[in-house]
């Protein structure tokens, strides 16, 4: 189903509501099941693809199941055969925000609220991509927010606070990260960009063959966050298109590593507004199947789908005929634990009850880290 539908068939789902109120969200019909993938064959990880459902807890999960097709129906990530509970919290709290989270995941360390990249003594710490450039690997993130922003920061930024936008983009423009899209266009001066980076601004500059001789890409197609238009690709988008990118300049290289963010999930949680979480969901949704495909038929290609924590408290109630009643109890984040969904090589290691920090531990160990050789990897 093409992307705008997938979003008018959401918008005609639920009547609308704010703040406390209950939300009446119509249950979707789903007669067709779709079936449980299965393990990959033992072989070792390759490629790793990180998505990454911000503010996307447990409730989120199950309403944008319900309203999309019902309680039988399957979303993408939900037909992956390895499922854990993740707990998060980050050094000076039990409540943690995007920076600490990511953080933990980025680094394998837990830090402080709002840093990136640091820990709690503000000490350096080495994020997935820049241990993995000094194995022969490429590295990209998209992302629906700005790049600067928290969880694609804590990826390539070392820093004690997130909202130091403008200095943030100064370390992507520096960092090991090989393509960035999402927006962020006002955080930085292109006229200081050197040679070997290509900065791109509209969505059909989106091109393998006009970009294929560039080193890195760094794409803004928004001033901060992208705001839903034809004109501005979608997280689906970005992400094929990095995809694309990245298999192609690691061809004969050890292999990528990509995370794409839902953003504007947890943005819909703050604003308690179910219609915008849903077709941010829905976009969500559709860009993990496309990286599911992706894997299926490149199987030394791991798959994560987790989330930094749970955003508006959101409860799903009893049943008022055929539509779910669904209220938000907080405009912030909330405790609740969230899922990580693995298919793949390595997916076994995703099981069971962990700490966010042991994300990171396992996907070192899914790539058998320890034993890859030092490596540049040269186009």
């Amino acid at each position: 189903m093409k992307k705008s539908l997938l979003v008018l068939s959401t918008l005609m789902l639920f009547s609308c509501g704010s703040g406390n109120d209950v939300e009446l969200v119509a249950i979707g019909s789903d007669t067709k099941l779709s079936a449980p993938l299965e393990s990959t064959p033992e072989l070792k990880a390759k490629n790793i693809i990180l998505l990454i459902g911000d503010g996307m807890g447990p409730n989120q999960v199950a309403l944008a199941k319900f309203a999309t097709g019902g309680p039988d129906h399957r979303l993408s990530f939900e037909n992956f055969p390895f499922t854990g509970i993740v707990y998060a919290h980050s050094t000076d709290s039990l409540y943690t925000d995007s920076a600490a989270s990511a953080t933990a995941w980025s680094t394998g360390v837990k830090t402080i609220n709002k840093f990136l990249a640091i820990d709690a003594e503000k000490n350096f710490l080495p994020t997935i991509p820049e241990l993995l450039s000094t194995k022969g690997y490429k590295s990209g993130l998209v992302v629906t927010s700005s790049v600067t922003h928290a969880t694609p920061a804590a990826f390539y930024a070392h820093i004690d606070s997130r909202y130091k936008e403008k200095e943030i983009a100064k370390m992507l423009i520096d960092s090991d990260i090989d393509i960035a899209l999402g927006g962020g266009k006002e955080f930085f001066d292109a006229e200081i960009v050197d040679g070997g980076l290509s900065m791109i601004f509209e969505k059909n500059s989106l091109n393998l063959n006009t970009l294929n001789s560039e080193d890195r890409v760094i794409g803004l197609f928004a001033e901060d966050g992208i705001e839903r238009s034809l004109d501005v690709p979608t997280q689906l988008e970005m992400t094929q298109f990095a995809l694309s990118f990245l298999e192609k300049k690691s061809k004969n290289c050890t292999g990528f590593f990509l995370m794409s963010e839902g953003s504007q999930i947890d943005w819909a949680g703050h604003a308690n507004n179910v219609e915008y979480m849903l077709v941010e969901f829905a976009d969500f949704d559709a860009t993990v199947q496309a990286a599911t495909n992706f894997a299926a038929a490149n199987q030394n290609t791991l798959v994560l789908v987790t989330a930094d924590h749970s955003t508006g408290g959101l409860v799903l109630q009893r049943p008022r005929v055929s539509k779910v009643p669904a209220q938000w109890t907080t405009g912030s984040h909330d405790l609740s634990p969230i899922n990580i969904y693995a298919y793949g090589p390595g997916a076994e290691l995703f099981s069971g009850v962990m700490d966010n920090t042991e994300i990171f531990d396992r996907i070192l160990l899914a790539l058998d880290y320890e034993n890859l050789e030092s490596a540049n990897c040269i186009n």
